[in-house]
């Protein structure tokens, strides 16, 4: 490659502007879709979340580039997708609206030993998924539970009717 090619790579011949609005409107998009379209999972990914993903990442791409040709180009449309990226984690640390919106709500799913069946349904969680949830956390029933939420990050925590056991002590009261 000759210096006249390799100055070629870096030319910018999208006007700057058109990059950025390209990479802000279908981030937003995607960002979007996946918030309210994706279900939160109890710790997986399903299938078809993954197959979703591929296919809105191939039919993006072509949206956001246009027809860029060069690699600054390819920069500048990276940084503006990382910017919102940041920009969006930033907002949501300093502002609770904000945090709503990208994190979404903890779901409660039982309620003092009773199904909170919409919530479910909501969450397209089933009966046999919350179960093993339970189990996870050593809860045999479902009447058992005192609170179990759908975290924003997909996890469900568990607080059971039980008291915890406590643990042996290793002498008198007031000693260990």
């Amino acid at each position: 490659m000759n210096v006249p090619d390799l100055s070629a790579l870096f030319a910018i011949h999208v006007p700057p502007l058109e990059i950025i609005v390209r990479g802000t409107a279908v981030y937003w998009f995607l960002f979007l879709m996946f918030r309210f379209v994706l279900r939160r999972d109890v710790g997986s990914v399903a299938i078809t979340d993954v197959l979703f993903v591929v296919v809105i990442a191939d039919a993006s791409q072509n949206a956001m580039a246009g027809t860029y040709d060069t690699i600054s180009e390819g920069f500048l449309l990276v940084a503006t997708i990382g910017a919102w990226n940041y920009g969006l984690d930033w907002a949501a640390y300093h502002f609770k609206p904000v945090r709503r919106l990208v994190e979404g709500q903890p779901m409660p799913l039982i309620r003092d030993g009773k199904l909170l069946r919409r919530n479910l349904r909501r969450e397209l969680l089933t009966l046999d998924d919350l179960n093993s949830a339970l189990r996870e956390h050593g809860v045999e029933k479902v009447e058992d539970v005192k609170l179990a939420v759908m975290e924003s990050g997909g996890q469900i925590s568990v607080v059971s009717r039980m008291p915890a056991t406590p643990e042996p002590s290793s002498g008198p009261p007031g000693t260990r």
